[in-house]
């Protein structure tokens, strides 16, 4: 191919020599049409942008081929070649690994430091998922990944080390002050004894002067500091308050420093004893409120202790605990259905499968058919149960398991199923608003209603309830409007920044009919034969619905992303910790 390519540069140094500028741009063309792989284009390039510098165009009719050929040459041996890096979570280490296929290192992200993330990057490998295929190219969306999380530590550190000499600076004016600090004993206090700290329990209420070494310490603003003392015969709880920790002494005071201190020896108060210590540093080695989304997840055992964070636990408690009572107020029993199941609820492409005992099971999408078949045994019903869905969105809204409080509910009517979604609604932000936590909801959702009895519609100021949907784009297990085939007596509660809250319906509760269903969405019915036998023995009209408990949080605690309100979040490439 570069054969192909110098002859037809031949052909353009003809050209140069005789023709104006012009042509030999066009044949630059015609050559790059004639190269196949980008290396030999930027040979072509690069040559050719050297060769029509003007500065040179008055030496340049007198080249020959062969130096062409020659510049060509260097300018091949010169273009750097693209590197290849290899990484292994199995076998790899950031520690000892050189990028080899010999010897990988474990991360991308570690690949990314060693390069110093400078373009163009170089081709990185990855454990092979093929059998008998060592490595593979990382995918270009966990490239995208893992450069994000590159590019925020490279930031973290560059405002770090700003942060860092604003600090030494500040120490450094700080330290000036210090120096005019001077501590004088006050006249007026007893004399203090001089005693060993294993003396303390004697001496204690009295003035006494102790010599040793600084074990722990601990600053806790400007004007306290914590130390333990050792000096060989015990420990002793140290505090410095005030002036005491502003002198210079005190601000360059480090651990194993050795000190004299003055005062009275007291009893801990109760409850001050330390139960488990932390390590330098504390949570802050961890992650901060800086650190990258994925950091602040794969910590999230830590994030939790956040203020804010639990907060929100805290509210999702209360929320779960008023919905229970919401539900029993109303007479509904509670049922615990099993989430390892052999039927769909919502389509077969969101289900989690996996072997069961040599069958084929699934997690399940909704507990609603077993709901169907508590109602002859218990009446209305309810549960509050996790559901999965595998869904590949990563959008603000989406979860591929969620808390889901469903309810259904025999001898009922459209009109009285629309009535019970409201009530629910209502009755339970009413119950929220008056617990004893109201205040941190008003804390995080300062602009929550304050009346919820009123109707939703007068709340919000804006239509909620989308009833009433197509039968193609529905479940099979939808009753259709009698008034028009076509649509399903179905309905979906929206809420305004989060959608979607609740779906639910009328359930079809004619055995031909749900048969017809069946076959529409293509479902074999045989696994089904204990919920189509809720239609043979006694059947009713009935209707009941789902609500996704995250999403309700978001609403009412003005929560912008769904992972905010869960413990643990699980979503697409985010199953731990």
């Amino acid at each position: 191919m570069l054969c192909r390519a110098l002859r037809t540069l031949a052909s353009i140094f003809f050209i140069r020599s005789h023709l104006s500028l012009k042509p030999v741009l066009v044949a630059f063309v015609l050559a790059k049409l004639h190269l196949g792989s980008q290396k030999d284009q930027l040979v072509l390039h690069v040559w050719m942008c050297m060769y029509l510098i003007p500065e040179k165009r008055g030496s340049e009719l007198s080249l020959t081929l062969s130096e062409v050929v020659e510049d060509l040459a260097s300018v091949v041996d010169n273009h750097p070649q693209e590197r290849e890096v290899y990484t292994s979570e199995k076998l790899g280490s950031d520690e000892t690994g050189d990028g080899t296929a010999e010897k990988p290192f474990k991360s991308v992200l570690e690949a990314l430091r060693q390069t110093d993330g400078k373009e163009p990057l170089p081709n990185i490998f990855v454990d092979g998922k093929e059998e008998g295929k060592k490595y593979e190219p990382l995918a270009k969306a966990q490239m995208k990944k893992q450069k994000k999380i590159w590019q925020s530590e490279a930031n973290k550190a560059a405002d770090k080390a700003k942060r860092d000499d604003e600090d030494a600076e500040r120490r450094e004016k700080n330290l000036e002050e210090a120096r005019k600090v001077v501590l004088t004993q006050d006249p007026a206090l007893p004399t203090p004894k001089q005693i060993k700290i294993r003396a303390g329990v004697k001496t204690r209420s009295v003035r006494v002067k102790v010599y040793g070494w600084v074990h722990r310490l601990r600053r806790q603003g400007k004007n306290l500091m914590f130390l333990v003392l050792r000096d060989g015969t015990g420990f002793l709880q140290c505090v410095l308050s005030d002036i005491l920790c502003q002198s210079y002494d005190a601000l360059t005071l480090s651990t194993e420093a050795a000190v004299c201190l003055f005062g009275e020896i007291n009893v801990v108060p109760e409850g001050k004893t330390l139960v488990g210590s932390s390590p330098p540093g504390g949570a802050d080695n961890l992650l901060n409120e800086e650190a990258h989304v994925d950091v602040q997840l794969d910590n999230r055992h830590m994030m939790i202790r956040g203020e804010n964070t639990t907060k929100v636990l805290k509210m999702r408690s209360v929320v779960m605990h008023c919905f229970r009572e919401h539900y029993f107020d109303r007479g509904y029993y509670e049922v615990t259905p099993p989430t390892l199941v052999q039927t769909q609820v919502e389509g077969g492409s969101t289900l989690f499968k996996l072997p069961y005992f040599g069958e084929e099971a699934y997690l399940t999408q909704s507990s609603q058919l077993y709901l169907e078949t508590a109602i002859p045994a218990m009446g209305d019903v309810f549960c509050i149960a996790s559901s999965y869905r595998a869904e590949t969105s990563r959008t603000r809204r989406h979860l591929s398991e969620y808390t889901h409080i469903e309810g259904e509910c025999s001898f009922i009517s459209f009109d009285n199923l629309l009535e019970r979604l409201e009530d629910l609604v209502c009755d339970v932000v009413d119950r929220v608003l008056k617990s004893p936590y109201a205040n941190i909801v008003y804390e995080l959702n300062p602009d929550i209603p304050e009346a919820p009895e009123r109707k939703m519609t007068d709340q919000i100021g804006e239509p909620i309830l989308l009833c009433k949907f197509p039968t193609e784009i529905k479940s099979f297990y939808m009753l259709r409007c009698e008034d028009d085939r076509r649509l399903t007596e179905s309905v979906d509660l929206l809420m305004p920044s989060v959608g979607e809250i609740i779906g639910g319906s009328m359930r079809i509760w004619q055995y031909e009919e749900l048969m017809e269903g069946f076959k529409r969405e293509g479902i074999d019915p045989t696994n089904y034969y204990w919920y189509t036998d809720q239609r043979k023995y006694g059947t009713c009209p009935h209707g009941g619905y789902g609500l996704g408990l995250e999403r309700f949080l978001c609403w009412i605690l003005n929560r912008y992303h769904i992972r905010e309100v869960c413990l643990y979040p699980r979503f697409v490439d985010r199953c731990r910790p």
